[in-house]
């Protein structure tokens, strides 16, 4: 098989390149993911995008070619599973995902967080799943109530980790890396919960949610993992089958009693940090606390 003529479509440049829709998109994705083109196509593919930029059709279309992929990942009958992406990590501050997945997880909810190493000198969200002793699996399993568990790419996808890794061989990104922080590989009652890093996709990935009628908590998270910044109150925006709602506006200035950040931002050290803040509930950041209320109220509707 062959993608060059959706190539041909995509590469003519910014100004020249034709959008695919939905029904092209995931064709052209599936195939990527299935490993039906030559590397030469891939490259050209990753390239022609990373110019162009995908329309929310383009990644409504590559979302549902790789739902059509993923393994169906069950939880406990009537438990909504929260599925968070990780797939930034720690450059300067410490990666939190793991402090916001195991208080949900006290909550009696399942978490399932997903991610790989897109860059090496990061520290990503397992490693700290790791030294806290909560799993890092390496097959899917049901995930029982008020666990939380790191499930790496590979296992929910092998075809999108290659992809992902391509960024270490022409050193661009490519859609595989906004899709894995839309991506849900629960099938039943689930929540995602999601960021942005830049003000224009909240838009884009507002317009792509609303595509696929998801379920879904939006944020401008924290060095670009879906977690709140613990010195600011960020906006939050909830997903009920596709119709949004703002549900937290931003507020200026730091928010009051902001704990300590620690000094190295290791594995360890954040794993000593974050069992501090869980061992006391007065020094949990407070937009943390509301970012764990607001996925916990939008559970409850699903």
């Amino acid at each position: 098989m062959s993608i060059s003529h959706y190539i041909k479509d995509i590469g003519r440049g910014k100004q020249g390149a034709r959008n695919l829709n939905r029904e092209q998109a995931a064709d052209l994705w599936g195939q990527l993911l299935d490993g039906d083109v030559s590397d030469l196509e891939v490259g050209a593919f990753c390239i022609a995008m990373r110019v162009k930029g995908e329309t929310p059709d383009e990644m409504a279309g590559f979302l549902d070619a790789t739902h059509a992929r993923l393994p169906a990942v069950s939880a406990a009958a009537g438990n909504p599973v929260v599925v968070i992406p990780s797939y930034n990590g720690a450059r300067r501050l410490p990666v939190l995902t793991p402090l916001l997945a195991a208080l949900l997880a006290r909550q009696g909810l399942s978490v399932l967080v997903h991610g790989t190493a897109t860059e090496a000198a990061r520290v990503g969200a397992d490693a700290v799943f790791a030294e806290l002793g909560l799993p890092v699996l390496d097959a899917l399993r049901p995930l029982a109530v008020g666990e939380a568990v790191f499930v790496p790419t590979g296992v929910l996808q092998p075809g999108l980790q290659r992809l992902l890794e391509v960024r270490r061989v022409i050193g661009l990104r490519n859609p595989a890396h906004a899709l894995v922080k839309l991506m849900n590989p629960v099938q039943g009652s689930s929540l995602l919960v999601t960021s942005y890093t830049h003000p224009e996709y909240l838009e884009s990935m507002g317009a792509t949610l609303t595509l696929m009628q998801a379920d879904a908590l939006l944020l401008r998270g924290t060095e670009g993992e879906a977690v709140a910044d613990l010195r600011r109150m960020p906006q939050m925006d909830g997903f009920v089958a596709g119709q949004r709602r703002l549900l937290q506006e931003a507020q200026s200035g730091s928010v009051a009693g902001t704990p300590a950040l620690p000094q190295a931002i290791d594995a360890a050290s954040t794993a000593r940090y974050i069992e501090g803040l869980l061992a006391d509930a007065d020094r949990l950041p407070a937009s943390i606390r509301r970012q764990a209320e607001l996925i916990a109220e939008l559970c409850g509707r699903l």
